[in-house]
């Protein structure tokens, strides 16, 4: 099969349902939990929208709205340029990034009976080398995804989880990261809370993990997802491009998995 032809079946896969595409984005309204961060640092602002027109006066055949929201709103993509330690490597912004990376298979991690049990659950290695006596090796350019079920607190309150101590999220260790950065070469990083990192995470060394070690070495992030137990532990294909925003950080997307029907 050429390569025309692998192009025709994959679009007659999705057209006739063999392949399933599977939307693992939260809708964007002014109630979508943005990260919250404390005096002085400055805040990031909500969703914003404003009816232009809508079939009257206005505007009589068209319907259109005026947005605004912080590039990290939703359902969303870190960049490396989002910290500090990206800010210098090339190809770091949403409008530099090269397409072919924003295309990449994906690896579901399913920890979401222990962050039943704890909600300041922690990824280790040796659970990611569990999952990978069972499922093989993430293979290097993977993004991988930890499942939670988060997703499904629909309260902004719930969702953010904080309180006197700060925000109570489950995400990734520092261990974690160094390892699927350094020793798995991964693409890039998901979870289904408001960051890619822990809400404790502040208080890791380095802090946030998932921002600091992940972005350093050029990956990438997303954050907010949905629908994670709609997609294999292995063999789901995702489709992630940002906005290209010039010399963005990152920005809401919709993420869509490919996921081959048995």
């Amino acid at each position: 099969m050429n390569n025309q032809e692998l192009l025709g079946a994959l679009v007659a896969a999705i057209a006739g349902g063999g392949i399933r595409v599977v939307d693992l984005s939260q809708p964007l309204r002014p109630s979508t939990p943005v990260i919250q961060l404390p005096p002085p640092l400055a805040p990031s602002q909500p969703f914003r929208i404003e009816e232009v027109a809508r079939y009257d006066e206005r505007g009589p055949a068209w319907y259109w709205n005026n947005i605004s929201c912080g590039e990290h709103t939703g359902t969303h993509f870190d960049a490396p340029a989002h910290w500090i330690t990206g800010r210098g490597l090339p190809n770091a912004h949403t409008d530099t990034i090269p397409p072919q990376l924003l295309i990449a298979p994906a690896c579901v991690i399913d920890c979401a009976p222990e962050v039943e049990a704890s909600a300041d659950f922690l990824l280790e290695p040796a659970r990611i080398e569990a999952w990978e006596a069972e499922h093989g090796r993430i293979p290097a350019g993977s993004w991988v995804l930890m499942r939670t079920g988060w997703s499904c607190r629909e309260d902004p309150a719930a969702f953010l989880n904080a309180s006197e101590t700060g925000p109570h999220v489950p995400g990734p260790s520092v261990a974690c990261m160094r390892f699927l950065v350094e020793e798995r070469d991964i693409r890039g990083w998901g979870v289904e809370a408001v960051g890619t990192d822990a809400g404790q995470a502040f208080a890791f060394e380095p802090p946030f993990p998932a921002h600091n070690l992940l972005h350093g070495a050029g990956k990438f992030g997303l954050a907010s997802l949905c629908q994670l137990d709609q997609l294999p532990p292995k063999g789901a294909v995702l489709i992630t491009p940002p906005l290209k925003i010039e010399n963005g950080s990152g920005s809401p997307l919709r993420v869509l998995a490919l996921v081959a029907q048995a």
